[in-house]
């Protein structure tokens, strides 16, 4: 260890190698404040900064009332994101969600809450709904969704009104269909592509409170488009916009290319 760093850093180094060489393993608890106050003498408030920042590395983890333990490394998952993949799904055969969970024998659920609302300037702007006014032109739909009964991911869903307004499908989760493709195929609207803009970024606190990670945990922030062609023109259109948010620990985003079989 470098002496001239801050005592606590050190402490910090040498408790971080301990877990990374598996010498403190997946469920260990780490000294507490009183122990490396004796060891390394230092104060009370040094200890609690060490714990800090190795939960804040995703190291450990504090339990109320108990200590701070070794934090278990989380298995990845895979989470499809081809829409070419997505195309070979019969229309009519369940959630896409579910679907990807059960390919990974696990099991995919999700609540919901679906509202209609006026949309903000940004999604007004990617739904190309025109000019602001006071009637509500969206419907808007949070989702959590969760395998094996652990939350796995954060939706915020974006549709315009207008197009599904008065139909069965018009609310996402209430109609005969699921998910949007198989529910914008059902009102005759042709899906032709989709966009995935993909950023990795600390996660808010209400996010990370949500996929139960700890704080300042990065994630995948992934903002979603997919287009379609409505009738009874034709016309190309965004039909829907998603923002999606998913840990960075736990998934691998999986894309795929159509191939050339000629």
């Amino acid at each position: 260890m470098t002496e001239d760093r801050p005592l606590y850093l050190r402490i910090v180094e040498a408790l971080r190698q301990k877990i990374l060489s598996g010498e403190l393993a997946p469920g260990a608890r780490l000294p507490s404040r009183p122990e490396l106050m004796r060891e390394y003498g230092v104060s009370d408030s040094v200890a609690v900064r060490v714990a800090q920042i190795l939960v804040s590395e995703g190291l450990a983890e504090a339990r109320s009332g108990s200590g701070t333990y070794v934090r278990a490394k989380p298995k990845q998952r895979l989470t499809t994101r081809s829409f070419t993949l997505r195309l070979t799904v019969p229309f009519g055969t369940g959630s896409p969600y579910r679907q990807d969970m059960e390919r990974q024998d696990m099991r995919g659920t999700w609540s919901y809450r679906t509202v209609t609302a006026v949309a903000p300037p940004e999604v007004r702007e990617r739904l190309r709904l025109g000019e602001e006014g006071d009637a509500e032109d969206v419907v808007r739909t949070d989702y959590v969704f969760e395998a094996n009964g652990e939350p796995s991911e954060l939706s915020t869903s974006w549709e315009p009104l207008a197009l599904t307004e008065g139909t069965p499908v018009a609310l996402p989760e209430d109609g005969p269909h699921v998910g949007v493709m198989d529910r914008m195929h059902s009102i005759g609207v042709r899906i032709i592509g989709s966009t995935e803009e993909v950023r990795a970024r600390l996660g808010a606190a209400e996010e990370c409170a949500a996929l139960r990670v700890p704080p300042g945990s990065i994630v995948f922030a992934i903002r979603r488009m997919y287009y379609g062609r409505v009738p009874p023109e034709g016309r190309e259109r965004v039909v829907e916009m998603a923002d999606i948010v998913l840990s960075a620990e736990r998934y691998v985003l999986l894309y795929g290319m159509p191939r050339d079989e000629a």
